[in-house]
């Protein structure tokens, strides 16, 4: 007896392209005999399930079907919604002499059983839940004309949005919008979660992203690679070793971090402080003379030295087991000359903020042990591009940055992705919020991934782990509120969570 997945399951670890889950869904048809319509049904039903759980308490329905197989989803939801004794209705866009095989008989049946369809003019203003079944996972090119007003229409509507499979106008596969993109209330993805679904935009289109594999046999997974790997901190707290009984500090490696130009201290601090969060032994920040002294008593768990010159590292890189460079570094000759001190050792780095400016400025050879940290506008300098094209494919752009940069790349924001020589899958850490876009943040990240080097993870599991650590800290410290907060914040919330893997 094969064995399916469960009807609802919770989020998939494995990520996907849109052809690849097509692939699926032809697997499923030809070789293990499910028929089109009958994914079709399983899949309105889970849709219609979650709009039930989720607005128990709504009684009008609007449904806004496309010409595709989308449409079909849709017509099902309708369907149930008006044997449910609701009041459904739904609006169509395009030709729907188009619509053909089974999403044409989930019309058919929605016209039998006495459906209200009209051609999309304007949204009701009475619908309590609107659902978006205009475009799947095939778009390619921008949506205009007509697609485009239907999608302006739900987002200006007062009446949340459930989208199946797909928010239309998301690009599947990168996560960019095409044009334009409905922002929905609640996405449920059918089969195979897709990857763009969990960054870029994905996460402000989705909403609430809940998954149903409509109970597919469990063999058709194997026919394809996965093309992203989904990470929490769930999923990897346990790849922390235990801790010996008798360890001592000297076990947990000695973590250096080198910025903090006159007036960012505070960019230093963070990142020693993230380090020392997440387990480093040692934490010695190299800082400038002027305000070396202040930093040392507002954390007195940190070394601080003052570094007039770069030669003054020497000692501090010989006792170091790991270098954080660029939080506070600062534009002036004095960052760079440490940071070109930095690149002359064999040290393992991790390179943030204005350090990553300047290799973008002075390009140097790629590394291997080495750790890249930028955010989008970070990444289209060292690729020589701009923003807008690194988030427009941000899977490309990270096997880009490590093609050319070498080591391990982290690409910051919503759905930071992590990628490195291994070859494997890139990593997506699906945790995180809006609130964590603050002053801050990344310096604590950057300390935090070096304290987890320091401590013997591989560059690969280190970023991961230190990423999804920073994300789960970051949520955490949001159960106050997004707004207001600060990366200080977020360190109080590293150590409970490490005590996951103790």
């Amino acid at each position: 007896m094969l064995r399916s997945i469960p009807s609802s399951a919770p989020l998939p670890y494995a990520l996907y392209r849109a052809e690849q889950v097509r692939a699926f869904d032809r697997a499923v048809m030809e070789d293990f005999g499910i028929a089109g319509a009958e994914l079709m049904e399983r899949a309105g039903q889970a849709a219609y399930r979650r709009l039930r759980q989720r607005w128990p308490g709504a009684r009008r329905v609007a449904v806004l079907c496309g010409a595709g197989n989308n449409a079909g989803d849709g017509y099902v939801v309708a369907r149930l919604a008006q044997a449910d004794g609701l009041s459904a209705r739904v609006l169509y866009l395009g030709d729907r002499e188009r619509l053909r095989g089974d999403a044409r008989a989930m019309a058919t049946a929605w016209q039998a059983a006495g459906g209200d369809s009209a051609p999309f003019r304007h949204l009701p203003e009475n619908a309590e839940v609107l659902v978006d079944a205009l475009l799947g996972t095939g778009l390619e090119r921008a949506v205009e004309g007509d697609w485009a007003r239907a999608v302006e229409a739900m987002n200006a509507h007062r009446a949340p949005v459930l989208a199946l499979d797909i928010p239309t106008g998301l690009h599947a596969d990168s996560g960019r919008v095409l044009g334009t993109a409905v922002r929905a209330a609640v996405t449920v993805s059918f089969i195979a979660l897709k990857q763009g679904l969990c960054t870029g935009a994905g996460p402000e289109c989705c909403g609430d992203l809940e998954f149903d594999a409509l109970a597919v046999p469990a063999a058709v997974y194997g026919r394809e690679i996965l093309s992203a790997r989904r990470l929490d901190w769930h999923r990897l707290a346990g790849e922390l070793p235990r801790r010996r009984r008798d360890a001592h500090k000297g076990d947990f490696g000695h973590v250096l971090v080198v910025g903090g130009a006159p007036g960012m201290a505070g960019a230093a601090r963070l990142a020693g402080e993230g380090a020392l969060r997440a387990g480093a032994g040692l934490v010695t920040v190299a800082t400038h003379p002027r305000h070396a002294a202040c930093l040392h008593a507002t954390r007195p768990e940190l070394m601080v030295h003052d570094i007039a010159a770069a030669d003054s590292l020497e000692a501090l890189v010989a006792r170091a087991t790991v270098a954080v460079v660029g939080p506070g570094l600062g534009e002036g000759d004095w960052g760079r000359a440490l940071l070109a001190r930095l690149l002359a050792t064999e040290l393992p780095l991790v390179v943030d903020a204005e350090a990553l400016n300047r290799l973008a400025e002075a390009p140097v050879a790629p590394r291997a042990n080495w750790i890249l940290t930028p955010h989008p506008g970070e990444a289209a300098r060292l690729l020589e591009t701009t923003t807008a094209q690194v988030q427009a494919d941000r899977f490309l752009a990270v096997r880009q940055l490590q093609e050319r940069w070498g080591g391990t790349l982290v690409l910051k924001g919503a759905g930071t992705l992590i990628g490195g020589p291994s070859g494997r899958p890139l990593g997506l850490c699906s945790q995180g919020n809006p609130g964590m876009a603050s002053g801050g943040m990344g310096d604590v990240l950057a300390g935090m991934i070096a304290a987890l080097l320091a401590q013997g993870l591989a560059p690969e599991p280190a970023a991961e782990c230190g990423v999804c650590l920073h994300a789960a800290a970051g949520d955490a410290a949001a159960a106050e509120g997004e707004r207001g907060l600060l990366a200080s914040d977020l360190i109080e919330q590293i150590r409970p969570r490490l005590q996951a893997s103790a």
